[in-house]
């Protein structure tokens, strides 16, 4: 992979390229911030960390993890809920996937659908974010998994602008800013 425009920032979007559990978690604590501040997120635990070891972070104390995480500015604006979040999914990446993040797409040749069902097994992925994710590394990722874009659904749609699977410049992300806004104004003029 050579590059991606996930965070805004070079030396992040080079982790998030290059680093499959950097990635992951950058989708993961897209939540409740802006999109780029989650995907910015890894590379500043990398620095406090020296890296970003799936089987370190799933061993270290809770308490000093979280301390990394809470640096300011904090990996996330819930610091300690998302750290224990970060610190399952490493665990379930160590456990499942051997630390591993990669063969979560790539083992055993799955089925976009197959993948799907991966994703929604780790901590903090719901239906919705796995989809997101699923599509993410299809469009922009290369995953050839047969039927990703089915599995991915309204995200793995070819020139949506719906999510951070369609971020590619400044220009989609402003476009899919406006879709996101005009989704939840739909939804507040419904209730």
């Amino acid at each position: 992979m050579s590059s991606v425009f996930l965070s805004g920032d070079p030396k992040s979007d080079a982790l998030l390229a290059d680093d499959p559990f950097a990635l992951l978690m950058g989708m993961l604590l897209d939540q409740q911030v802006p999109m780029e501040i989650a995907f910015a997120g890894p590379q500043k635990l990398a620095e406090r960390l020296g890296g970003l070891d799936v089987a370190t972070i799933a061993e270290m104390n809770p308490d000093e993890f979280l301390e990394k995480f809470s640096i300011k500015p904090a990996v996330h604006r819930f610091p300690k809920s998302m750290a224990a979040r970060v610190q399952k999914m490493a665990a379930e990446i160590v456990e499942e996937y051997d630390g591993d993040t990669a063969a979560i797409w790539t083992s055993g040749n799955p089925t976009g659908a197959e993948v799907l069902k991966r994703l929604k097994k780790l901590p903090g992925f719901g239906e919705q974010k796995a989809k997101i994710f699923l599509a993410l590394l299809g469009k922009q990722f290369g995953l050839e998994a047969e039927g990703w874009r089915e599995a991915a659904g309204d995200y793995g749609v070819e020139g949506s602008r719906r999510s951070i699977a369609d971020v590619i410049d400044e220009d989609t992300l402003q476009e899919v800013r406006a879709f996101k806004k005009q989704q939840k104004a739909a939804a507040k003029a419904s209730k």
